[in-house]
């Protein structure tokens, strides 16, 4: 019977009833798909399968208000950027095999006062970013967070988060680039 339902009308009887049952039908149609995204970016089979566990609990616990309009994308996307969050987070937790990479402040000062600079120049750029874009990438970026915890604390909706790191990097950028014609000239 649910099987004949779209995702939009099991959504709309979430909606009207707030029975996680229509929820665990949507989910459940799309169980492989988001396996198969899971895999794609974690590559181990484990990590694919809590991947989609976390999903499943995250849309259970905090599915957004507004109208979902494509589910199926909706979901994808959600996926992959759990997946890409997981990624992040295992770059940044290094071990001494890791440190032992990095070069010697001693063996390369013009590689840290480059460093240095890029970092002072990226400081200043990001100020002129407007707010949105600015405090979004912020979050993102140098604070690591996810878009759900952006959204939790902006209270942006989904779309503007992801619109607004995209248009807040691609600016950045512009602008670095700008400040590094006019240090040539």
């Amino acid at each position: 019977m649910n099987s004949n339902l779209t995702d939009e009308e099991l959504l709309r009887n979430y909606r009207a009833d707030g029975d996680n049952q229509w929820l665990g039908y949507l989910l459940l149609r799309y169980t492989t798909l988001l396996f198969g995204v899971a895999m794609k970016y974690l590559k181990n089979k484990t990590q694919a399968e809590d991947a989609v566990q976390q999903v499943f609990v995250k849309v259970l616990t905090s599915i957004p208000k507004e109208e979902i309009l494509n589910f199926k994308g909706w979901l994808y996307i959600l996926t992959r950027n759990y997946c890409l969050q997981q990624l992040r987070d295992k770059t940044h937790n290094t071990d001494d095999t890791a440190l032992s990479c990095l070069p010697a402040a001693d063996d390369d000062k013009d590689y840290m006062l480059l460093r240095d600079k890029t970092l002072q120049q990226m400081e200043t750029a990001i100020t002129e970013l407007n707010e949105q874009q600015r405090k979004t990438v912020v979050l993102f970026y140098l604070e690591k967070k996810s878009y759900e915890q952006i959204i939790a604390e902006t209270g942006y909706t989904f779309m503007q988060v992801k619109s607004f790191i995209q248009n807040g990097k691609r600016n950045l950028k512009a602008i670095l680039q700008k400040k590094q014609g006019e240090l040539r000239l």
